[in-house]
């Protein structure tokens, strides 16, 4: 019963963790464990500072979804990762967790361009309690509903824009809607009647569709959560050229992400790829030759290949190292002559053989196609020999010898395998014996008659039934049978 309790606690405070957008509070466990919305690791936290110096004052605190400021740590509390604590606002106060402390924080500050020195900078009150944690969640419960009344309230107004999401202040005292519109929104009526109807203070907040799809996250087409709202914090301007040096296909649907915009990720081997183009000569390159010019068609960036086709005749394309190309360029600027590019072209690379794996076929797609195939044991095909097989055998093992044919009585019905102590097919020639050995032999087996007498086992007649005939050892295990159930009785 015990474990239960722990795995129902440890359930609910998961869950509890997955619907207040993987906020820690006081619960470690879920705060090391599962995904956590731009969640940082203190490289530099079992390094101690030197001597004399001490900690920087300032802690990274971050709030809903993505949100995170920088605070003062004025008390100097000994604050840790995943600490809930209580800040500094405008009006009232809020309550946030601890995202990042120590040396990291100045090294992020310089980063984000923050004034470390600054004495605007908000400060942190104090560890949070029982009673501000549970104030807070009594809010967050009500987000969901706020939400979906303010959608309501400015569809009724005829405005165009997107309510994304809801953030209430730690005590209560302010909402922040956070919305996405194609222009400028006249949204003072709005305020006016959300103000009404929820009795707090409005604040309304223009987002990016990127900053949009950061708060509310989601799965990305790789299958895992999308980057802006893991870990990546800023977004740089992606176009179409990033994609063009990466040789995709300018599909929109395949190139945008959840926002609507092009994906992020294009940016991320951007570099890795403008720096490999470097060496390569240029796509609108023509080459000179007899035959006639040649424009590029495709690149290869990973092998280092360039097609071409003559102007004219775009059906026949030829394959050319990026050092080939280098060459005809050269003896273009020379004035020389160049036949044509069948001189210079690669051959097609013929594919490897290659065996198939006899453990597995894991790979394959046809792998379900083939009927599996049938596979008699030995055992089977020993009973279902024929007596052509039998004399095949006998003949292969005994090639000197006579063919000898077994008799019909030494032949085993269908369903009876063969005795292993016989050998009918071949009897080896006998030694010669004396007839003294032989009355001895007689007189020995005469004894042992005698001694061992017993009644001859008596075959069934034919005229018995089949289903009578009944093996001994089976009729007699019945027969114990019969007696043991009636002593039981």
């Amino acid at each position: 019963m015990t474990f239960l309790r722990i795995f129902a606690l440890l359930e609910k405070y998961y869950f509890q963790s997955m619907i207040y957008n993987n906020e820690p509070s006081h619960n470690k466990i879920a705060y090391n464990y599962g995904s956590v919305k731009l969640s940082v690791y203190d490289w530099l936290s079992d390094i101690p500072l030197p001597a004399g110096q001490e900690a920087f004052d300032c802690v990274e605190v971050r709030f809903k979804n993505s949100r995170k400021e920088f605070f003062r740590n004025v008390h100097k509390l000994p604050l840790q990762i995943g600490d809930m604590v209580a800040t500094e606002t405008i009006s009232g106060h809020d309550i946030g967790t601890v995202s990042l402390t120590g040396e990291l924080v100045r090294i992020q500050m310089k980063k984000k361009k923050a004034d470390a020195q600054s004495p605007t900078l908000p400060k942190i009150y104090r560890k949070a309690t029982e009673r501000d944690i549970e104030v807070w969640k009594e809010h967050r419960a009500k987000e969901e509903f706020l939400q979906k009344r303010s959608r309501e309230l400015a569809i009724a107004l005829g405005l165009e824009m997107k309510i994304s999401d809801v953030e209430y202040q730690g005590d209560g005292s302010k909402a922040t809607f956070y919305y996405t519109a194609e222009g400028r929104v006249d949204f003072r009526q709005l305020i006016k009647d959300m103000a009404k109807e929820f009795s707090t203070r409005i604040e309304m907040r223009q987002i990016g569709y990127r900053q949009e799809a950061a708060r509310l996250g989601g799965i990305g087409s790789s299958g895992r959560e999308i980057s802006c709202s893991t870990w990546l914090t800023e977004f740089r301007s992606v176009t179409t050229a990033a994609a063009r040096y990466q040789q995709l296909s300018l599909n929109p649907q395949k190139l945008a992400g959840q926002c609507g915009k092009l994906k992020c990720d294009l940016n991320f081997e951007l570099d890795c790829y403008l720096e490999a183009l470097k060496d390569f000569p240029r796509t609108d390159t023509k080459l000179l030759t007899d035959k006639g010019i040649a424009s590029c068609q495709k690149v290869d960036i990973f092998k280092r290949l360039m097609w071409f086709t003559y102007e004219g005749d775009f059906i026949n394309w030829h394959k050319l190292t990026v050092d080939q190309v280098k060459e005809i360029l050269e003896l273009n600027k020379q004035k020389q002559p160049v036949a044509s590019l069948e001189e210079y072209m690669q051959e097609e690379d013929s594919p490897a053989k290659t065996t198939p794996l006899d453990n597995s076929q894991e790979g394959s797609l046809t792998r379900f196609d083939e009927k599996p195939r049938k596979y008699k044991s030995k055992k089977r095909q020993s009973i279902k020999n024929t007596p052509t097989d039998i004399e095949n055998t006998v003949t292969e093992t005994i090639p000197n010898k006579e063919k000898v044919l077994p008799s019909i009585k030494e032949i085993p019905e269908e369903g009876k395998p063969y005795p292993i102590n016989k050998k009918p097919f071949y009897n080896p020639p006998q030694k010669h014996i004396s007839a003294q050995q032989r009355q001895e032999k007689a007189s020995s087996q005469g004894q042992n008659l005698k001694k061992n007498s017993r009644k001859p086992f008596k075959k069934p007649s034919k005229t018995t039934p089949k289903s009578e005939k009944v093996s001994s050892s089976i009729a007699i295990f019945t027969l114990k049978d019969k007696f043991q159930i009636l002593t039981f009785l």
